[in-house]
């Protein structure tokens, strides 16, 4: 196996240029695929490496952002990853990241992990940043950027911010590493027709020669021919799904980045069956009704753990988002939800909802409601919205967890009572006894569910 060049720095300047010269020939001949390198005249404006799970993107990008630096000193170099951890950890940290990548051309001069700096010898700046905080990309100036898992960022406008940034030098160029999904910021790069975006596509398994082979034994047996595997493996952009409740298009034109006041707000718990690494996740979605009488999703805290583990998250989240109840799905375990949450803390509001009725007629409600423009999405929540577009009854092989919590969560915000005589109505009001929500006296169909009332 090739070694790759030493990190170890020299003060002779021959030795530096030596050093520089050897690692970037490594990258380039004996390392890097077609696919991972620029090309040749760099006449774009963005490169846009769509890329299944472990294609290395990271390495990619990194070596990109590390050589221009190094070669054009001086130079300024933002980061941008969807949270501060993951710009620290993975994009500057990461095993295929910025510090090892400048540590072996022996470049890096200094490297401030609280402020997310790293400063070269030849005084350049590659500054981090999490998508996250748009606003903390108005004032810096940049010569080029790398944008990484940008269809998952939670506000896209981050990335208008960025261009923004981008006027230093004669072509400011942004490498954009990402597994895609069918945003509308995604589908209008790969649209555009000006040369100005170069698409580069690879996947997961383009990368075999460094990854462990069981688990890539395990992805193709788990996910091979699944629409998540052409997703994430394979680097699909995919369309919509015939049959499901929710297009493509009704959850992007629902997103906002700032919500009213909060009216109520719920924690909906869809618990697994079991509790084990094999097992479905436990739903937990956030949602809450606006003084406008809206539907806000405010955060998927959806989690693989044990009962006492995803009990406690739920809490965590009543209490992050100053929730006035916890609602949960008993079919499954009855009373297990509540006597689990009490536990913990037994002060915590809580009602039980018995799903008498299919998941379809659970969820067309809350899908009218969607196309109606009465829920909005405070960001973006990847898991969610692939479940919210994909699952289609008894055709999909997944357990829709995060989706059947939204429903949940949203159905007991009762969205159309608004005004004070609708409040004080919805106190007196019969309620449904399969959502437990008030009706009219003479409703033949349940305004939140959908049930048939006697």
């Amino acid at each position: 196996m090739t070694q790759e060049p030493s990190r170890e720095r020299s003060n002779d300047s021959d030795s530096s240029l030596k050093q520089i010269a050897a690692s970037r020939v490594f990258w380039e001949d004996q390392k890097a695929r077609p696919e991972q390198l620029p090309t040749p005249t760099d006449d774009w404006s963005v490169w846009l490496y769509l890329a299944g799970r472990g294609a290395g993107k990271t390495r990619t990008a990194a070596e990109w952002v590390a050589w221009q630096a190094i070669k054009h000193p001086g130079t300024r170099w933002a980061v941008v990853a969807a949270t501060f951890g993951d710009v620290r950890d993975t994009c500057a940290e990461g095993e295929s990241g910025l510090k090892v990548v400048l540590d072996r051309y022996g470049a890096l001069k200094h490297y401030n992990r609280s402020m997310g700096e790293m400063r070269l010898t030849n005084g350049s700046l590659i500054k981090l940043f999490s998508a996250d905080e748009p606003d903390r990309l108005r004032g810096p100036q940049f010569h080029g950027s790398w944008c990484d898992e940008l269809a998952a960022w939670r506000y896209p406008e981050t990335y208008d911010q960025l261009q923004f940034t981008l006027r230093l030098g004669t072509n400011p160029q942004t490498i954009i590493t990402t597994t895609p999904r069918p945003t509308r910021i995604i589908k209008d790069l790969i649209g555009r027709d000006d040369g100005s975006v170069r698409v580069v596509r690879g996947s997961t398994f383009d990368n075999e020669a460094n990854l462990a082979p069981a688990a890539l034994a395990q992805l193709r047996n788990r996910y091979e021919g699944t629409r998540l595997g052409r997703q994430e493996l394979y680097a699909e952009v995919l369309d919509d799904v015939p049959g499901s409740l929710w297009s493509l298009r009704m959850v992007e034109e629902c997103r906002v980045k700032d919500v009213p006041d909060m009216v109520r707000v719920v924690v909906a718990i869809d618990p697994a069956a079991t509790s084990n690494e094999n097992s479905d996740e436990t739903g937990i979605v956030v949602v809450g009704r606006g003084i406008d009488g809206r539907a806000y999703v405010l955060a998927d805290r959806t989690c693989r753990l044990s009962p006492a583990g995803w009990a406690r998250r739920a809490i965590e989240a009543f209490d992050e988002f100053q929730a006035s109840r916890i609602v949960g799905e008993t079919n499954m375990g009855g009373d297990m939800i509540e006597t689990i949450i009490k536990q913990i803390r037994p002060t915590v509001p809580y009602r039980g909802v018995v799903a008498r009725r299919g998941k379809v007629l659970r969820a067309e409600p809350i899908s009218a409601l969607y196309e109606q423009g009465r829920v909005s999405h405070h960001g973006i929540f990847p898991e969610l919205e692939t479940q919210m577009t994909t699952w289609v009854a008894g055709e999909s092989d997944f357990s829709p967890d995060r989706l059947d919590a939204l429903v949940h969560g949203i159905t007991s915000l009762n969205i159309g009572a608004e005004g004070s005589a609708d409040r004080f109505f919805a106190s007196i009001a019969p309620r449904c006894p399969g959502c437990d929500l008030p009706n009219a006296a003479d409703a033949t169909r349940c305004s939140g569910c959908g049930r048939e009332l006697q």
